[in-house]
C-alpha cells in the first residue's frame, strides 16, 4: 500500500501539485493500522492509501487539507476509546499518533529582469532549491551562458511574455527590471494574478508612483496590497548581492510561513508605509 502512496506522491510532485502525507508515527494498544501506514491527501480531496478508516481518518483527512493550505506540518494524537471505536465502526482501544506533512514541488520563482540584482538572485535562489526562470528583453543580459544550466532563461518583451503565459498559483515572482516603465508594465500584468508571492524592487517614492499610476488606471487597491514592496527583508542591503540576499531571505520566509501573508494587518501596514 505504501508503494502506491509513494508512486502517487512522485507523480503529484512531477505535475507540480501540492499534497499532504499522513503517516502513523506511534501507536499503543489495539489500532487498525501499524506504525508507518500512510495516506496521501490531495488539495481537491482525492486520497491514496489509508491509515485505517473511520472517524479519525476522516479527521486526519481534513487536517491534511488544512496543512496543504497553511503549508505547516501537524502532529495529532488520537485516543481510540470505546466511544470513538463505536462511532468509527472499529474494534480498537489504543492510542495512535499521526504526523501530517505538507509536501510541495520545488517552487518556481520567476525573476523579471536579468540585471545585476536579478543575476545574483537567480544563482542564489537556484542553490536554495528554487526552480528559477529569468525573463528579460535584452539578449546581452538574458544570456543562458551567464546562468547555471538548469535555469530557464528567456529573451522576450516582458508584457508580451506575460500575456502568453499562465503562472502556477504556487509561483514566486520577483520584479527587478531596469526601470520604472518596465516595472509598471510587469506589475500591471502580475498584481491581479493569484500567486504565492509578488515582490517589487524600488524606493518608496518609485513604488508610490507605480501604485498611483495603476490605481488611476482602475486597479483595485486591494490587489496592490498583496504585493511585497519594497521587496526583501530589511537587512540594510546596499550592493546587488546584498539586495539579492534580502530578497531570497523573504522568499524563504514566505515559503515557511515566517512572513505575514499579504492582506493581513501587518502586510497592510507595510503597504500603507510604502505610500507615505
Amino acid at each position: 500500500m505504501n508503494q502506491e502512496v509513494f508512486s502517487a506522491l512522485s507523480e503529484a510532485l512531477g505535475r507540480g501539485e501540492e499534497v499532504a502525507l499522513v503517516t502513523i508515527v506511534g501507536s499503543t494498544g489495539s489500532t487498525p493500522q501499524r506504525v508507518g501506514a500512510k495516506m496521501l491527501v490531495f488539495s481537491d480531496g482525492r486520497t491514496v492509501g489509508t491509515i485505517g478508516g473511520g472517524c479519525y481518518e476522516d479527521d486526519a483527512f481534513w487536517k491534511a487539507r488544512e496543512a496543504i493550505k497553511s503549508r505547516r506540518p501537524a502532529s495529532i494524537r488520537y485516543e481510540l476509546s470505546d466511544d470513538f471505536a463505536e462511532e468509527s465502526g472499529l474494534i480498537c482501544g489504543g492510542q495512535m499518533e499521526v504526523f501530517i506533512e505538507p509536501v510541495e514541488p520545488s517552487p518556481d520563482v520567476y525573476v523579471f529582469g536579468a540585471g545585476h540584482v536579478g543575476h545574483a538572485l537567480t544563482k542564489m535562489a537556484r542553490d536554495a532549491g528554487f526552480h528559477v526562470h529569468v525573463i528579460d528583453d535584452r539578449e546581452k543580459f538574458a544570456n543562458a551562458e551567464l546562468f547555471p544550466k538548469d535555469v530557464d532563461v528567456v529573451v522576450d518583451d516582458i508584457p508580451t511574455w506575460l500575456a502568453a503565459h499562465t503562472l502556477p498559483p504556487t509561483a514566486y515572482v520577483v520584479v527587478v527590471t531596469r526601470g520604472h516603465r518596465h516595472d509598471l508594465d510587469a506589475l500591471r500584468a502580475l498584481a491581479p494574478r493569484n500567486l504565492r508571492y509578488v515582490g517589487l524592487i524600488g524606493s518608496r517614492a518609485k513604488i508610490k508612483r507605480i501604485y498611483d499610476a495603476l490605481v488611476e488606471e482602475g486597479m483595485d487597491q486591494a490587489v496592490l496590497r498583496r504585493v511585497h514592496a519594497p521587496i526583501g527583508l530589511d537587512i540594510g542591503a546596499v550592493t546587488p548581492q546584498e539586495i539579492a540576499v534580502s530578497i531570497l531571505a523573504e522568499l524563504i520566509a514566505v515559503k515557511h510561513g515566517k512572513v505575514s501573508a499579504p492582506g493581513d494587518p501587518a502586510s497592510s501596514m507595510r503597504w500603507e508605509a510604502a505610500l507615505k
